[in-house]
C-alpha cells in the first residue's frame, strides 16, 4: 500500500485495514456490508449535524434508475447527443423549479457540489489576483471561501471580514473600511454556521460603494430560502447566490448558482458547461427536480418545522444548563445552534460523547478560537424536523443532550435511550407520496 504521510494517522490506518479486508472479500460484498451498517447506525441514532438530511423515497429512487449512465452535453433543447429528448426535459424541469422557489431569473442546476457551485462563481466573477472579502470561520466561513479551498485554488488575495464576535456576524462599519482600503472585487457573505438574519441590503450597499459584487453563500439556510423562513439574499440585493442541493433542501448531493442578472447568467453557464460539467449527472438532477418540487409544495411548512425544532431544542437544552453560544442574543433565528464547549478541546471530546449516546453532531469554530482548535458544537433540525419530531418532543431530546454533555454517565448507557425515541419516528415528512 501506498503511504501518504500528509494524512492524519487514523485515516493511514483506515487505508491500511481496508486494504487488508479487499485481499479476504469483493469490493462489491465489502459496500453491501459497509451500508448495511450504515443503515443501521441510521435507525439507531439521531442526527443533529445540520449539513444531514433524509431525501424523500422517490427522489432517491430515481438516483438508481441508469439516468447517470447517459451523457447529457450541453443546454437543454440543444444536447450533442440522440435519444435524450426525455433528460433534456428533466433538466429543464429543476431549473424551473429552482428558479420558482428561489425566486430566481436563472438557475445553474449542473454543478455537483455547492463548493463546484462556488467554485464556478468564482471562475465566472474574478480573476486570479483579485481581492475578495470572505467571512472567517470563526463566523462560519466555509473552506471553499478559504485559501485551501476553492477561493484559494482561483488564485484570489483572500481576506477575511472583521467580526462582531458577540453578535456572530460581519462587522459591516470594519468591512466598509476594509472593502475601501483594498478594493475588493467580490464579497462573499453565508457559511456553515447561521444563527441571525444577514444585513443583505447593507452588505450590497458597501458592495455597491466600492465596485464588488456581492456572493451569498446558502449552502446550509437553501431549505429556509426556499419556505420563506430566512432572508431572500437575490431579491434584497445578492448578486449571486450559492447553495448544496442537500442539507435543509432535502435533495441529493449537489450545487446551485442562481442570479437575476443576465450577464451574470451567461457567464456561470458558460463556466458551468464546458468548464466544470462536460457531462452532469441527469440521476441527480432528475432526483434534484423532485426534491425542488416537495419544496415548492411543502417548503414553508418544513421551513416553520425546522426553525419552531431548532428554538424548542435550542432553549431546552440551555436549561438544562448546557452552554449554548450567543444565549443574549436569543440563541439562533434559524435552524441551527451552537453549544459552547468552553475549552479548545472541549468540542471535539463532546462531539464524540454525543455520538457514543447515538447523537451525531459536528464541530466547528466560534469567534475567537483558535485554527485547528473549534470550541463550537453545531446543532441543527434538518433531519428530525423532516422524520416528524416536533417542537412538543425538543425537550425529551434536549435531556439525551444534557445527559451526555454534562453528566459523568457513560454515553453508551444513554444510547438505548437515544434509540428509544429513535423508533418512534421513521416517517418522512414534507415530500410528495
Amino acid at each position: 500500500m501506498m503511504i501518504r504521510p500528509w494524512l492524519p494517522t487514523d485515516s493511514q490506518a483506515l487505508f491500511a485495514e481496508v486494504e487488508r479486508d479487499l485481499d479476504r472479500s469483493t469490493a462489491a460484498a465489502e459496500v453491501g456490508r459497509l451500508v448495511d451498517r450504515q443503515d443501521t447506525t441510521s435507525a439507531q441514532s439521531i442526527n443533529l449535524n445540520p449539513a444531514a438530511n433524509v431525501m424523500n423515497p422517490r427522489a432517491e429512487a430515481l438516483l438508481a434508475r441508469g439516468l447517470s449512465t447517459r451523457p447529457a452535453l450541453g443546454a437543454p433543447g440543444a444536447k450533442h447527443e440522440a435519444g435524450v429528448e426525455a433528460l433534456e426535459r428533466i433538466e429543464a424541469v429543476a431549473v424551473a423549479m429552482a428558479q420558482r422557489i428561489f425566486g430566481a431569473r436563472y438557475a445553474e442546476v449542473r454543478l455537483s457540489s455547492g463548493t463546484i457551485a462556488n467554485l464556478c462563481a468564482y471562475l465566472a466573477l474574478t480573476r486570479p489576483g483579485d481581492a475578495i472579502i470572505v467571512p472567517p470561520p470563526q463566523i462560519g466561513g466555509h473552506a471553499s471561501h478559504l485559501a485551501a479551498g476553492a477561493a484559494g485554488l482561483r488564485g484570489l488575495r483572500i481576506l477575511h471580514a472583521p467580526v462582531d464576535g458577540e453578535r456572530y456576524a460581519i462587522d459591516l462599519a470594519g468591512l466598509e473600511a476594509l472593502a475601501s482600503a483594498v478594493r475588493p472585487t467580490l464579497i462573499v457573505a453565508g457559511g456553515s454556521l447561521n444563527l441571525f438574519l444577514p444585513p443583505i441590503a447593507e452588505l450590497r450597499a458597501i458592495a455597491d460603494s466600492f465596485g464588488a459584487l456581492l456572493l451569498y453563500d446558502a449552502a446550509h439556510v437553501a431549505g429556509l430560502v426556499a419556505g420563506g423562513a430566512w432572508s431572500r439574499p437575490l431579491a434584497e440585493g445578492a448578486h449571486v447566490m450559492t447553495l448544496s442541493t442537500y442539507k435543509s433542501l432535502g435533495g441529493p448531493a449537489g450545487g446551485l448558482v442562481l442570479t437575476d442578472d443576465p450577464s451574470i447568467a451567461e457567464r456561470i453557464e458558460r463556466v458551468a458547461f464546458p468548464g466544470l460539467s462536460a457531462n452532469s449527472d441527469i440521476g441527480r438532477t432528475a432526483a434534484l427536480a423532485v426534491a425542488l418540487g416537495d419544496s415548492h409544495l411543502h417548503g414553508h411548512d418544513y421551513a416553520a418545522a425546522m426553525l419552531s425544532t431548532a428554538g424548542a431544542l435550542a432553549r431546552s437544552v440551555a436549561g438544562r444548563g448546557v452552554p449554548v453560544f450567543a444565549m443574549q442574543y436569543g440563541l439562533t433565528c434559524s435552524h441551527q445552534f451552537a453549544i459552547d464547549g468552553t475549552t479548545p478541546a472541549g468540542a471535539e471530546r463532546a462531539v464524540r460523547r454525543l455520538a457514543g449516546a447515538c447523537l451525531f453532531s459536528s464541530s466547528i469554530a466560534l469567534p475567537g478560537d483558535s485554527p485547528g482548535q473549534p470550541r463550537g458544537i453545531r446543532m441543527g433540525t434538518p433531519e428530525v424536523a423532516r422524520r416528524g419530531m416536533t417542537a412538543d418532543d425538543m425537550p425529551e431530546l434536549a435531556n439525551l443532550i444534557a445527559d451526555a454533555f454534562l453528566s459523568a454517565e457513560r454515553p453508551e448507557t444513554i444510547a438505548p435511550r437515544t434509540m428509544a425515541m429513535r423508533q418512534r419516528f421513521n416517517k418522512i415528512g414534507f415530500a410528495v407520496p
